[in-house]
């Protein structure tokens, strides 16, 4: 009997909003490639799949669902966020070898560094789940006052928060980017790197099945200008993270975010894999100052 070869299944990539994976609204795609050619140059590389190309209306779509989010993630205990984060970190190390592979070819790594790159990755899901109940003591305190009264200063979660994902760093960096934000209670918006977007899309897929509920994080592939622009003027989004915006584009979105008073962090040239400290985790969060009087 003749073997017959298989024919491989390619996989299609889809966009992550309200738990769902749409097609973009759209019906646009774009290429994705590897970082470097076959014959290991640097440049327009093989072919690996069409990303979705996320409209106006899908950035939209995607405020709304973590806008719906908000509430219940917010209210949720930290206990319970930190679960959630823990068990994201156990269903990325179950598909560990399918990121490795997806982490390789987007950033042009060797198999060894992309391996490092996806084991710090979960690792910092791990470092930001034990952060759930811990942010409050380091962020609120008991203030002194002149009089009988009790002033207790406590964090809250901003909102809404769009976040561009750096571009270089296709997975840590996203990581590294979403966990302290929702650690907290926000919701987000996530622009994926233009250039290597499969990682993030695929992490969708992870967070599908982790817990997580819907709406939380909802990731958008695309023009990082075209997703970044109706994401920072738009009135219900409550702050915007510009890590993966160049100095030109951040410039323009910190104009427009501006229009409706958006809480804005700039970007800056950060070594991913070094230590990432509480900055990030301190920078979507508002500070509630209570005063009750004592004996009452």
């Amino acid at each position: 009997m003749t073997a017959v070869e298989r024919l491989s299944v390619f996989k299609t990539y889809k966009l992550f909003i309200g738990g769902r994976f749409p097609r973009s609204e759209s019906g646009r795609v774009y290429e994705v490639t590897t970082a470097t050619s076959a014959a290991g140059a640097a440049g327009k590389g093989a072919w690996l799949a069409n990303a979705p190309l996320a409209s106006r209306k899908d950035a939209r779509d995607a405020v709304a669902a973590a806008r719906k989010a908000f509430s219940g993630w917010s209210g949720a205990t930290a206990y319970n966020r930190g679960q959630i984060l823990y068990r994201i970190a156990e269903m990325l190390e179950g598909r560990r070898d399918q990121f490795v592979a997806e982490v390789a070819d987007a950033e042009g790594l060797r198999k060894a560094k992309a391996t490092a790159q996806v084991d710090a990755a979960i690792d910092r899901w791990v470092w930001y789940a034990g952060w759930s109940d811990k942010i409050a003591q380091i962020a609120g305190s008991a203030n002194p006052v002149a009089g009988p009264f009790f002033n207790l200063s406590t964090p809250e979660p901003t909102g809404v928060v769009a976040v561009l994902a750096p571009q270089e760093s296709s997975f840590l960096g996203l990581v590294s980017v979403i966990a302290p934000v929702i650690v907290s209670g926000n919701t987000v918006v996530v622009a994926a790197s233009e250039r290597a977007p499969l990682p993030a899309l695929s992490l969708g897929e992870v967070l599908a099945t982790s817990d997580l509920p819907v709406g939380v994080v909802n990731v958008l592939s695309g023009r990082t200008a075209e997703i970044a622009a109706p994401l920072a003027a738009h009135q219900d989004v409550n702050a915007i993270d510009l890590a993966g915006a160049d100095a030109g584009l951040a410039k323009e979105l910190e104009t427009a975010a501006a229009e409706n008073l958006k809480r804005v962090l700039r970007p800056t040239h950060e070594d991913w894999a070094a230590d990432p400290g509480t900055d990030r985790l301190l920078a979507f969060l508002e500070t509630k100052t209570v005063w009750h009087p004592i004996g009452l």
